[in-house]
């Protein structure tokens, strides 16, 4: 129930005192006072609202008074005694409002009739209902007071959403047509990528619609038959005195668990609903009309910005661009990224205020990847990358495609005339050490986003179904920032295929043709790596657009490995990288051999030497199981 003024409240208690009189002077004739008068009085503003809520006779609506004078005013007690002739019996019952009430009909004691369907009064447990002491409801107590509160019986399940100031666009315009549904008296089954975005267009739907919104997740619905009846109840009559709808929030349900959940609450349900469709919107057990969010363009997320962040929104323009085309945070996260934007905006200016832009954005789009995969972050930039040239000029055109994606897709139309084929993909072969990581982490730091690392040989599960669940909670978390996805082991899921010969293999193929059509339809970058190209299926290959190979490194570039090494910092002396470059390993391993190198050199107090290289390169070469050659470790000492 809304709050109400003083005015309202100051006249609601007059008139609902003047009701209370009325039903204590019928008490009081009924006990032999033949000086009691019952006077006239319109009745209180909350119970003439019960009574066309409830569609509650005269003589209900008296007993429901009777009920409440009990709990009001002490002199019902008194007359309820002198009524039943002892003072042992000082409450209302069915038969004495029967006794004593204008115009009784044995009816109103049905189960069936509003005052016990809705539990607006109960009898307590005894021999018969007309005998039992009545009492009445606190929730409809509090009403016929005007006391502003919600029943106290769905605290913890049923929350009342907090209003936003802020409603984008894009989800201004979905919510008008949930509401015109609404007000038709349909059921509405709302649909879109993020939860908190479906959750805003609900409360929006629901304010349209001139019903107060309040939410119910599905995962606290009660299992028992009982508690879903009860809830059931308390909450039709609750959206009838608060005049409130109800959002059904799945929270990450899925949508056959989630019908069996909610299926059997829901049916109970007589209040305007609003369904939490998920993604991709439900298809069986719900009569719902269907609305789907659409995902916001460039501009529509721009706005969005303009919106959250006021008279700073001038002074990032140029940055605006960026991170509206880059980062598609839903719209508490655009809020609170807001609220720190506006402060920087007040201490920086310029290009640093432009940097810091971005750098919140990519803070705020990550708290949703934490969790599936692991971040690294990326230092490299192209002068720590030894490839061959061919191999740098395909890694350049990755970063050019990725850099400019949104002009080519969104602005230019592309995206618009081909549904297929748009994933931004790569696959890196090569053997361990090679510069596979290193080269994602290049590309990483030269277009300044995040870069996460994703097991996918810990992605397969084997039990069916659980490998796409884990490529979607990477993939959907990954929209938000469109970092760029390093897929280790690409061998363990892209095997060469055999025939099917039972359920496995056949699932087993829907794994790597869900990864593939999640690659294809990623807004970011996704990178596959695989120390065996040859183990990968051909028809794999041809839906990948980039794919480079990490040669084992020549002497040429391992001597420039071994000239990059070492930071700056670290001191080094008569080191021969010419010599150096002899040993016959990948980069990863170098760069092993030079820090455990400074290990040593440290331990000794000294620069790095040869001699420290050639006891860490013995370490290393254990390692692998391989001996040092004569060649290799001549000029060491």
């Amino acid at each position: 129930m809304k709050m109400q003024v003083p005015a309202w409240q100051d006249a609601n208690q007059a008139a609902l005192s003047a009701a209370l009189t009325r039903i204590h002077a019928l008490l009081r004739r009924a006990a032999g006072d033949g000086t009691a008068e019952s006077p006239e009085a319109a009745p209180p503003p909350a119970l003439e609202t019960l009574c066309t809520l409830f569609d509650l006779s005269p003589f209900e609506r008296d007993v429901l008074l009777l009920c409440a004078g009990m709990e009001l005013e002490s002199r019902f007690a008194e007359a309820c005694a002198a009524v039943h002739g002892t003072e042992q019996c000082c409450y209302p019952t069915f038969a004495l409002a029967l006794a004593t009430l204008p115009e009784p009909h044995w009816s109103a004691l049905a189960p069936g009739r509003p005052l016990r369907r809705w539990r607006l009064v109960s009898p307590a447990p005894g021999d018969t209902v007309a005998g039992s002491a009545l009492r009445i409801d606190e929730r409809i107590l509090h009403f016929l007071a005007g006391v502003d509160c919600a029943d106290g019986s769905l605290a913890g399940l049923v929350q009342p959403m907090p209003e936003d100031a802020i409603v984008p666009r894009w989800i201004a315009g979905a919510a008008e047509q949930a509401a015109r549904a609404l007000r038709a008296g349909e059921r509405v089954a709302l649909s879109g990528r993020a939860p908190s975005d479906r959750m805003l267009a609900a409360a929006a739907a629901l304010r349209l619609a001139r019903r107060q919104p309040w939410r119910l997740r599905i995962a606290d619905i009660p299992s028992g038959a009982a508690e879903r009846e009860t809830l059931a109840l308390h909450w039709n009559r609750e959206a009838l005195l608060a005049g409130a709808g109800l959002y059904v929030q799945a929270d990450g349900l899925e949508q056959v668990e989630a019908l069996r959940l909610a299926g059997p609450l829901l049916a109970r349900l007589e209040s305007a609903l609003v369904l939490d469709a998920g993604e991709y919107g439900i298809s069986e057990g719900q009569s719902a009309v269907r609305v789907a969010l659409p995902e916001p363009d460039a501009a529509a997320r721009r706005a969005a910005w303009v919106d959250h962040l006021g008279p700073a929104a001038q002074l990032l323009d140029g940055a605006l661009d960026a991170v509206a085309r880059q980062f598609r945070l839903d719209t508490p996260t655009m809020a609170a990224a807001g609220t720190v934007l506006r402060q920087h905006a007040a201490e920086l200016d310029g290009e640093a205020l432009h940097r810091a832009a971005w750098r919140v954005c990519r803070e705020h789009a990550r708290r949703s990847m934490e969790q599936s995969a692991t971040r690294i972050e990326p230092k490299a930039d192209w002068d720590s990358l030894v490839l061959p040239e061919a191999q740098l000029q395909i890694l350049r055109q990755v970063a050019l495609q990725l850099r400019h994606r949104t002009t080519v897709l969104e602005d230019w139309g592309f995206a618009d005339k081909y549904s297929r084929g748009l994933g931004l993909t790569a696959l890196f072969s090569g053997g361990s050490g090679t510069g596979k990581t290193l080269a994602a982490e290049v590309l990483a730091h030269t277009l300044d986003l995040d870069l996460y690392q994703i097991d996918l040989a810990g992605m397969v599960s084997k039990y069916i179904g659980e490998t796409e669940k884990n490529l979607k909670r990477v993939f959907d978390a990954a929209e938000d920032s469109g970092a760029i996805l390093l897929f280790d082991e690409a061998d363990a899921l892209f095997g060469k295929r055999t025939e099917v010969k039972d359920s496995h293999d056949r699932y087993a193929n829907l794994e790597v043709s869900y990864l593939l059509q999640r690659m294809e339809a990623y807004r970011g970058l996704a990178v596959l790596t695989t120390n065996m190209r040859h183990a990968i299926d051909p028809a794999f290959l041809r839906r990948i657009r980039f794919i480079v190979e990490f040669p084992f490194p020549d002497a040429a570039h391992r001597a420039r490995i071994w000239r990059g090494v070492f930071p700056p910092g670290t001191p080094t002396r008569d080191l021969d990288t010419e010599r150096l470059a002899g040993l016959n390993v990948a980069g990863g391993v170098i760069r092993n051999i030079a820090m455990h190198a400074a290990f040593l050199a440290a331990d000794a107090g000294t620069p790095v030497g040869m001699p420290h290289l050639l006891e860490a390169a013995r370490v290393e070469y254990g390692k692998l199981g391989k001996p040092l050659s004569s060649g290799e470790i001549g000029g060491f000492q």
